[in-house]
């Protein structure tokens, strides 16, 4: 049997009273609600469920059976659906010191961010990888060959997955900052996507940046990465898959060692199946 809507009338009056309603129907052209629907037990041109897409996503709803329900990132067909986990760089020592990063290379990993690390390489012990992309940022990448330890392809470092420069603030204890450099410090805190320093905006530009290395990373042969970068730059991917503008930038936080995890369809359109998950930094937890 197919069965077809035909049409559908909005209620133009079902959030009011009852004595406004009494008055609203006094008029001609105000209708109740209808629905009608139209059943055949022929054969029709449309079957009565959709085709799958090619790829079968059963656990996402069939949120991939519609086109156009997300942004792909990589504007061309991909050979094989993909899967990329991203993982944010264990403590440093300007993340103790309570000092705005930004590139700076200076700032390295601590003996607690290398336990960190450690800590996520056990996490993802049983998940077969098929590339490790990472920053050649100092933290991110000593997090990256502490994580990496044991497989056999050789780790990728990418520029592109570099942390977005701050110009003057780096280095700078947060404290100083908002005292010396009071309008600039504030806006980069309160309105992130609007900092700007010699007509750069970092946050704008770390946008772009985001949507060169997923391209990257995607049109890598291959079906499973890992991706380990920094806090900033993590916002900036999880924001560009999710289609969410640079005055976003806020709306996600990830923890050093925070792993989040993304599938995509061969369109290059992403999913997102988790962020931020932190059981493997208080327990042994494995992720299956």
């Amino acid at each position: 049997m197919v069965c077809e809507a035909l049409s559908l009338t909005i209620p133009l009056f079902s959030n009011l009273t009852s004595k406004d309603t009494k008055r609203a129907t006094k008029h001609h052209n105000l209708h109740r609600s209808t629905l009608r629907i139209r059943c055949s037990s022929s054969s029709a041109e449309w079957p009565i469920t959709a085709d799958k897409h090619e790829d079968d996503h059963s656990l996402t709803g069939t949120a991939y059976d519609f086109e156009r329900a997300t942004v792909s990132l990589t504007r061309k067909s991909l050979s094989t659906s993909k899967r990329v986990t991203l993982v944010r760089h264990g403590l440093s020592s300007w993340n103790e010191e309570g000092r705005v990063q930004g590139s700076s290379n200076l700032s390295v990993l601590t003996e607690t961010g290398v336990k960190q690390a450690e800590r996520c390489r056990q996490a993802l012990s049983n998940k077969h990888f098929d590339q490790c992309f990472s920053s050649p940022i100092s933290r991110a990448k000593t997090t990256a060959e502490v994580l990496w330890q044991g497989r056999e392809a050789p780790l990728v470092f990418l520029d592109s997955l570099k942390e977005a420069h701050l110009f003057f603030l780096e280095g700078m204890k947060n404290v100083d900052a908002r005292v010396i450099y009071p309008k600039e410090y504030v806006t980069w805190r309160e309105d992130p996507a609007n900092f700007y320093v010699n007509g750069v905006y970092p946050v704008r530009k770390l946008w772009a940046t985001a949507r060169e290395a997923w391209r990257e990373i995607l049109l890598t042969p291959g079906e499973n990465f890992l991706v380990v970068t920094h806090k900033s730059m993590l916002r900036a991917l999880i924001c560009t898959a999710l289609g969410l503008a640079p005055e976003r930038f806020r709306a996600i936080d990830v923890n050093n060692g925070g792993i989040s995890t993304f599938s995509f369809n061969k369109r290059g359109e992403a999913m997102l199946q988790s962020l931020n998950m932190t059981a493997h930094m208080y327990s042994d937890h494995v992720y299956l």
